[in-house]
């Protein structure tokens, strides 16, 4: 029974996080999808060039929404790899969905728009399960990996000194065991530093 208490306690977490996920992937969609049809059909833009525009500002607009809201209670990496992770499980998950839109138009020779659009989705919900366990073992890290390198950022910033073995200091150099600091370390770390 204990077993399905701790089941039922991570599905209970993992609920917003997931809702939080589909709403960020939900405005880049909006984002990727729109931005290529006002691009290619206002603009006069190629649909290459316009699929290509959209999909950048979607990944733009997607990271900073998983970094900042998101997963924003996971540690972060340096900023160019979790950057360069981020796009390139994009473009995995954007391969998946091509994958399968490959197979069913000229693998099942299956033309019509249903189908289509069927396909599309089909891909998307696959690359959309790839891409949010990619994230959570590799960009937006659970544990101490992270924290390693958000502390030796702050100690390159000069904002925190890595000799300094106070709670306030762990609180600012991302390695206390928390979801975000309390406004009294935050408070004496500041006054420390003064």
């Amino acid at each position: 029974m204990p077993r399905m208490v701790s089941l039922r306690k991570r599905f209970a977490e993992l609920i917003p996080e997931l809702a939080k996920f589909g709403a960020v992937g939900l405005v880049g969609s909006v984002v990727d999808l729109g931005g290529a049809a006002y691009l290619h059909g206002a603009v006069g833009i190629g649909p290459m060039v316009s699929k290509g525009l959209s999909l950048i500002a979607a990944t733009v607009l997607t990271y900073l929404g998983s970094r900042f809201w998101t997963f924003r209670h996971r540690v972060n990496q340096a900023l160019l790899r979790e950057g360069v992770l981020f796009a390139a499980f994009n473009l995995v998950g954007l391969a998946i969905a091509e994958c399968v839109i490959a197979f069913v138009t000229y693998g099942l020779d299956m033309k019509g728009t249903l189908v289509f659009n069927a396909a599309s989705l089909a891909g998307t919900g696959l690359g959309t399960v790839f891409r949010y366990f990619s994230y959570k073992k590799w960009v937006f890290l659970a544990g101490a990996p992270g924290a390693a390198v958000a502390a030796g950022e702050a100690a390159v910033s000069g904002f925190v000194d890595v000799t300094e073995t106070s709670e306030a200091a762990a609180v600012l150099a991302g390695t206390a065991d928390q979801y975000g600091p309390s406004w009294e370390l935050l408070d004496t770390a500041d006054a420390q530093r003064r």
